[in-house]
C-alpha cells in the first residue's frame, strides 16, 4: 500500500486518505465472494490470511461470522489493522476519514462493524465509544446500509 500525505482541509482538521489496496487482493476477495455460501468463509479467510493489512477481508469475515462474538471479533481485528492504517498514511490520533474516500472505507465499516457487534453482545461501552468516533472521524456519517 502506497502512503498518502494528510490534507489541510480550510475548514478544519486535517483529512487522511488510506492509500490503495493490492489489486490481486482486491480480485481475489471478489473472487471469495462470489463463491457458494459454504465456501465462502473459508476463501475469504484465506485472502485475511494472504493479506492480513487488507481491512476489507476482515469487514468480510465479521459479516460472514457465525454469530456476534465472532464478528466482535473479526471486526476488532479489522479495526486494530485499520488503525495501524491510518498511522501509516501519517493520521496522528485525530482528524477526518471521510466515507467518500473509497479507500477509508475499510476502517470505516470495521469501526461499525465493531460497533454493531458490541450492541449485539451487550458492551455499550464499546458500542457508544465507536459511535462517537465514527461521527468524529466523518461527521456527514456513514450510509445506513452498510
Amino acid at each position: 500500500m502506497a502512503e498518502h500525505s494528510i490534507h489541510l482541509t480550510p475548514t478544519g482538521p486535517p483529512e487522511t486518505i488510506i492509500g490503495p489496496y493490492d489489486a490481486e487482493a482486491l480480485s481475489a476477495l471478489s473472487e471469495a465472494l462470489n463463491t457458494s455460501a459454504s465456501e465462502q468463509q473459508n476463501r475469504v479467510a484465506e485472502v485475511a490470511a494472504r493479506w492480513p493489512r487488507f481491512l476489507d477481508a476482515w469487514v468480510a469475515m465479521g459479516q460472514l461470522a457465525q454469530g456476534p462474538v465472532e464478528a466482535y471479533a473479526y471486526f476488532r481485528v479489522g479495526y486494530h489493522r485499520g488503525l495501524d492504517t491510518l498511522r501509516a498514511a501519517g493520521w496522528k490520533g485525530s482528524g477526518y476519514v471521510r466515507w467518500s474516500e473509497e479507500t477509508n472505507r475499510g476502517f470505516l465499516r470495521s469501526l461499525l462493524g465493531l460497533h454493531r457487534a458490541a450492541a449485539a453482545i451487550g458492551e455499550i461501552d464499546e458500542q457508544e465509544r465507536c459511535a462517537q468516533f465514527l461521527m468524529q472521524l466523518d461527521p456527514s456519517g456513514v450510509p445506513d446500509d452498510e
